[in-house]
């Protein structure tokens, strides 16, 4: 600090030289910490994109293995390589956090989506190979039946529940992440998304109230003989 009680700051080329420039604020480590914590953050967000995009990579050249080009063993295995995804994504997250790199809503991220594609991730390749199979393999078309009374309500309970389930793992897999790192005192940021996940829990439950209350009636049967 110079006498008149002003701050300095190290420029780069100072730095060099041994020179520090008067008249604005030091640079301090906890700046180059943040920085560095944000970078190896974004390095997980850049994982997880690729992890989504070779999801459905390896989901639609596995089916059109299958079903196109009649590669039932080839289109196999690119399915089985489909949950790897979520292995290599959470390894990775583990690693990047025992090894130093400051805890980020990235890696927060990370642990709300495998807790998803966990959850979902089975449903889509069921529906996906479906539609595959009406499509190139001669199979029926999926079509979903319309519910009604206890039918539609058991079906929308389900949905929720379904995705309380996806909500239960995001937040032990969060919380995890808080407790491997040393506490809220530094994980705090990897609980940020709790936040947006437990405002859609709470909207989505909206449908399965409305539905219990109004579930519907089926279509009364038309007469015999009517055209």
């Amino acid at each position: 600090m110079r006498p008149d009680g002003r701050d300095s700051i190290h420029t780069p080329l100072g730095d060099q030289l041994g020179i520090i420039s008067p008249g604005f604020p030091a640079r301090s480590r906890e700046t180059t910490d943040t920085r560095e914590t944000n970078k190896r953050g974004r390095i997980i967000l850049y994982l997880i994109l690729i992890c989504d995009i070779l999801f459905w990579v390896m989901l639609a050249g596995g089916l059109a293995a299958r079903y196109v080009a009649g590669w039932r063993g080839l289109g196999g295995a690119l399915l089985l390589c489909v949950p790897l995804l979520d292995i290599v994504l959470l390894a990775a997250t583990v690693i990047s956090v025992r090894n130093g790199a400051g805890p980020s809503i990235w890696h927060g991220l990370s642990a709300a989506y495998l807790g998803i594609t966990v959850v979902y991730g089975h449903r889509t390749l069921r529906w996906a190979d479906a539609k595959f199979a009406h499509r190139f393999g001669g199979a029926p078309k999926p079509e979903r039946p319309k519910l009604y009374g206890r039918q539609a309500i058991a079906d929308a309970w389900r949905s929720w529940f379904t995705f309380l389930l996806a909500y239960a793992i995001s937040a032990a897999m969060m919380i995890g992440l808080v407790v491997l790192v040393g506490g809220l005192s530094k994980g705090a940021p990897l609980l940020v998304w709790l936040n947006p996940l437990t405002k859609i829990l709470i909207y989505s439950l909206i449908w399965p109230i409305v539905t219990t209350i109004w579930p519907g009636k089926a279509p009364e049967p038309e007469p015999a003989g009517k055209v």
